[in-house]
């Protein structure tokens, strides 16, 4: 005779409650709270400007932007960044998705090219870098290319007083290379351009 009891292999119902639910407690402690604050002590430790937000400081320790975001320069003896159709707001990043045939796109467009004539009269349009009449896909680009760079040292030789040579090797230092020599392009941040250019005026 079998001395052992029939024990039904089927879980029971506390089981098949207790169990998926001791799993998702793991890994909301494990993915929600572990993983990052390890995450986070590691950028901080490996890369700590990256990590709060690649601030720029200007030359009294105030922070003044941010590598990653660009910033509108209204005064035209600064140099200029590219259109931002939500002017550089972080908060809601992307442009609007006109075709080439789109009105407002056309007359945005149109206004852009009229406002660079009377700012930059020594400049020919045929010269104007596209990029400096176009918008970047998230709107918060803070680089501009060295040529665009370059179109703008005119107009703000003539209205700081600084030589035109002397602009240009301040753009030529702050031209950023290709990432690891070869991806990217040249660009210069506008933002560090400003802050070097402030510093040379004395403001």
């Amino acid at each position: 005779m079998n001395d052992y009891k029939n024990e039904d292999p089927r879980p029971s119902r506390l089981s098949a409650i207790t169990v998926p639910l001791r799993i998702s407690v793991l890994f909301m402690v494990i993915c929600g709270i572990i993983y990052p604050l390890v995450s986070t002590g590691a950028a901080q430790l490996l890369f700590p400007g990256q990590a709060a937000g690649s601030l720029i400081k200007d030359q009294t320790g105030q922070v003044v932007g941010s590598e990653l975001i660009g910033q509108s320069f209204k005064d035209p003896k600064w140099f200029q960044g590219r259109v931002s159709s939500i002017e550089y707001n972080a908060a809601g990043s992307g442009s609007n998705n006109f075709g080439p045939s789109n009105p407002a796109l056309i007359e945005r467009t149109a206004a852009s090219i009229e406002a660079w004539k009377q700012q930059n009269p020594d400049v020919p349009v045929s010269e104007l870098p596209i990029a400096l009449i176009t918008n970047s896909g998230s709107g918060l680009d803070p680089h501009i290319t060295p040529q665009s760079a370059r179109v703008q040292i005119a107009r703000i030789s003539k209205l700081t007083g600084e030589p035109a040579d002397v602009l240009k090797q301040l753009v030529e230092k702050h031209t950023e290379g290709r990432d690891l020599g070869v991806f990217g392009d040249e660009r210069v941040n506008v933002l560090k351009l400003n802050l070097a250019l402030a510093v040379l005026l004395g403001v």
